[in-house]
């Protein structure tokens, strides 16, 4: 749920931030990091991740040389590993929202641009393999066109001024601790939309944090809002998931009266990394006994603190049995509110229910029952 002050002022323009902003290359880097560590007789862990995120490529490289002892120099360990990270850019996904966001500021003429630690060639390698990308933006700025990085806010002035933009006018949207110090210290207004899981509550400084792009209110900045929600839900481009239902935490029923159809994780990480937590909806399909309606949470469950991220669907339909190990099929349609705690069991349980509702009224709209008669659901 985005935690937010009351706007101070009407904003003009958005500058945004790319990596971990805009695309999903924490999965990309985590693989580059592991295959260049292997050659040394080291193994990456993801401990560092919290230090590299939003840094200049020399300061994240810097971090992983000392923190594994590794023999060589930031700057040989950065000619190693930019030929892996090339190799990658035309497989790095745009984060969920990301192209609702540059479509809807670009149809209402709101001015954009893309400030970034990475140096400008690899920007400009990034956002070529994403259609309408490049003409999006009105300014890009690289790491390498300042004198220093963020958390330096000179990124995000010189952006401002290549915009012919007051600072004051100027919103950023960033994903990391770095970013938002910069932008503010570049006197903006800043939404935090933190890339790392459990991190929200180092963003005091930001003034906004969300979930995801998906939860982006842009109303409160004096900006043009989306349109595009139909009936407290958010249409999506579908997405797949299956497998045999496991038992989960044994909380769905006896703990929450509500029982869950659960799903392994094992073979989904990388899916799972591509979606936002929160709550979404869509159609289930079981083996022998048809096709239902069905809404899920994926996340990690803040009041109950799961140490993992976790699929928990629930199928709107009475079942007189358990069905542990028979094939379920998911079609996820649409979105419904972002993972957020809960003061006490009872109100959590009501805002399940409410889900519920608003689910079961949308999969009625055509807009979404159309997705019940998807072939996906009938092949389990």
């Amino acid at each position: 749920m985005s935690v937010a002050k009351p706007f101070r002022k009407l904003i003009k323009c958005v500058i945004l931030d790319l990596d971990g902003t805009l695309l999903n290359t924490d999965g990309i880097v985590g693989n580059v990091l592991k295959v260049s560590l292997g050659k040394y007789g080291k193994e990456w862990d993801g401990r560092e991740t919290l230090k590299i995120v939003g840094k200049t490529p020399f300061e994240a490289a810097s971090a992983v040389v000392e923190d594994y002892g590794l023999p060589c120099s930031p700057i040989e360990f950065i000619s190693e590993i930019s030929p892996l990270f090339s190799d990658q850019w035309c497989n790095i996904k745009a984060l969920p929202g990301a192209n609702r966001l540059i479509k809807h500021l670009k149809r209402n003429g709101v001015p954009m641009a893309l400030a970034s630690n990475s140096p400008r060639e690899g920007i400009d390698a990034k956002i070529s393999f994403h259609d309408g990308w490049k003409d999006s933006f009105s300014v890009v700025i690289g790491g390498d066109e300042v004198r220093t990085g963020k958390p330096s806010p000179e990124i995000f002035l010189e952006a401002a001024r290549r915009l012919s933009m007051e600072p004051s006018s100027c919103l950023v949207i960033e994903d990391s601790l770095p970013g938002v110090t910069a932008a503010k210290a570049a006197e903006m207004e800043v939404i935090a939309v933190p890339s790392l899981p459990k991190q929200s509550h180092l963003y005091t400084a930001a003034d906004e944090v969300i979930n995801s792009l998906l939860d982006l209110q842009l109303e409160k900045w004096g900006l043009p809002s989306f349109a595009d929600w139909v009936e407290a839900t958010l249409p999506i481009d579908p997405w797949y998931i299956g497998g045999p239902v496991i038992k989960g935490f044994g909380r769905g029923s006896k703990v929450l009266g509500i029982p869950t159809a659960n799903l392994s994780t094992k073979d989904y990480s990388d899916l799972l990394s591509e979606h936002p937590s929160g709550v979404y909806f869509g159609w289930a399909g079981l083996s022998a006994r048809g096709i239902f309606k069905m809404v899920m949470s994926i996340g990690w469950n803040p009041y109950f603190d799961n140490k993992e991220k976790t699929i928990e669907p629930w199928l709107l339909h009475d079942f007189t049995e358990d069905f542990y190990g028979e094939e379920l099929r998911l079609v996820i349609v649409g979105y419904i509110r972002p993972e957020v705690n809960f003061p006490s069991l009872e109100s959590l349980i009501a805002k399940i229910h409410e889900d519920r509702r608003v689910a079961e009224r949308a999969l009625d709209l055509p807009l979404y029952s159309c997705y019940k008669n998807d072939s996906y659901l009938r092949n389990s």
